[in-house]
């Protein structure tokens, strides 16, 4: 059975009050939508078999078939990553005092040492908004009922008691529609997240696991930014407020516009903690960058060795250049040894020898071993013929 009281007919009886039933509420809903999807008599309980058993079978035959190597450095993850999937999608407990305390806890935490708050800064912030409607809301009741004539030359919202009362329902508008809103949104994500959860366990799926992951934290820290920004506004509006209950109900037209004007630059500085939630979570990766390399670097072992290491890729240069300058040399002075033998010979003779070919420069091993046949082939035709001028 919930604990929490509901809604009564007249609504919350502030922000303070709508934040604490809302947090009941949703722990309560992500309590019993988690029984009912891995729990006990869970309806899913029958798909998370298969899957885990999908995920084991895929592991062997890529160990059977050599696409996984057997070494702790790849197996350690993966079944690190089953046992965090299968505890935190089948246990309640483990769920809620890691995943849920984190996401709805420890932003709070963190709020209070910033402001220096002992209990819940949300709390304590919810609690001061209200302070500050109440103040607001009985300063425009005290205000004086104009004379029928005048209300009749005044325009409906140019009277300071309707400029104050806009003023206080746009700052109560504002902060509940982030904080309560918020809140919602994070227990509607919670409530799904473990399906999300058990998406961890393939490479396809895991993009969903990771956005999820991404909206959660974002949604956690919303109410952290609008407690540490929401905080510093209501301390700089606070003069004003206070300066309403010494007025008597004698409050200038001017006055009343300057709250109007904060009220509307304050919800506008809760509209942009939504961008600025975002912007922070935007370009979070799960560790792909340091997996790519790896990755990188098997795909290149498995392409048929055309890629060379950036270390071997200077000694082979060296090797190759040091090699084509040996060919050219030993060819340069069999050349240069033969040389008296052709000039003394028959000019038929130094025709029938075959001009020396230039020798074509090293790239690579297989390219030694060609020139290699080619220095073979042209040490045989010039030994015979001088052979043939030794005969003759």
């Amino acid at each position: 059975m919930s604990q929490c009281a509901p809604f009564g007919a007249e609504g919350p009886a502030g922000v303070a009050d709508a934040l604490q039933k809302v947090d009941c509420l949703a722990t309560d809903a992500t309590a019993m939508s988690f029984g009912r999807l891995f729990g006990e008599h869970g309806s899913f309980q029958t798909a998370l078999t298969i899957i885990l058993t999908l995920y084991v079978a895929l592991l062997a035959f890529n160990l059977i078939t050599g696409r996984s190597a057997l070494r702790i450095s790849v197996l350690t993850p993966r079944m690190m990553t089953l046992g965090l999937v299968l505890t935190f999608a089948t246990s309640w407990f483990a769920y809620q005092s890691v995943v849920w305390n984190l996401a709805t806890g420890a932003p709070d935490e963190i709020a209070s040492v910033l402001i220096g708050s002992k209990g819940s800064a949300t709390v304590l912030f919810a609690q001061q908004l209200d302070g500050f409607f109440d103040a607001i809301t009985n300063a425009a009741s005290a205000i004086p009922a104009q004379t029928p004539a005048v209300a009749a030359a005044t325009p409906a919202l140019a009277s300071p008691a309707n400029i104050l009362s806009l003023g206080a329902l746009i700052m109560l508008l504002g902060t509940v529609g982030v904080l309560v809103v918020c809140r919602l949104a994070l227990a509607a994500l919670l409530i799904i997240g473990p399906v999300f959860i058990v998406l961890a366990l393939f490479g396809g799926t895991r993009g969903l696991f990771e956005g999820w992951l991404k909206s959660v934290a974002m949604f956690a820290l919303v109410p952290l930014l609008t407690v540490v920004m929401g905080s510093g506004a209501l301390v700089a509006i606070a003069p004003m407020v206070a300066g309403l209950d010494q007025a008597g109900g004698q409050i200038p037209l001017r006055t009343a516009v300057s709250i109007l004007v904060a009220s509307i630059i304050y919800l506008s500085l809760m509209l942009l903690i939504f961008k600025v939630a975002a912007t922070l979570t935007r370009s979070w990766r799960l560790g792909r960058a340091s997996a790519s390399a790896p990755a990188t670097a098997g795909a290149g072992a498995m392409g048929g060795g055309h890629q060379e290491r950036p270390l071997n890729a200077a000694p082979t240069a060296t090797a190759a250049a040091i090699g084509s300058d040996r060919v050219r040399s030993a060819v340069a002075s069999i050349e240069a040894s033969t040389s008296g033998h052709r000039l003394a010979a028959p000019a038929v003779a130094r025709l029938a020898m075959p001009a020396p070919a230039p020798v074509p420069a090293l790239a690579g091993p297989s390219d030694a071993r060609s020139q290699m046949r080619y220095l073979h082939h042209r040490v045989a035709g010039v030994s015979n013929n001088v052979s043939r001028e030794m005969l003759r």
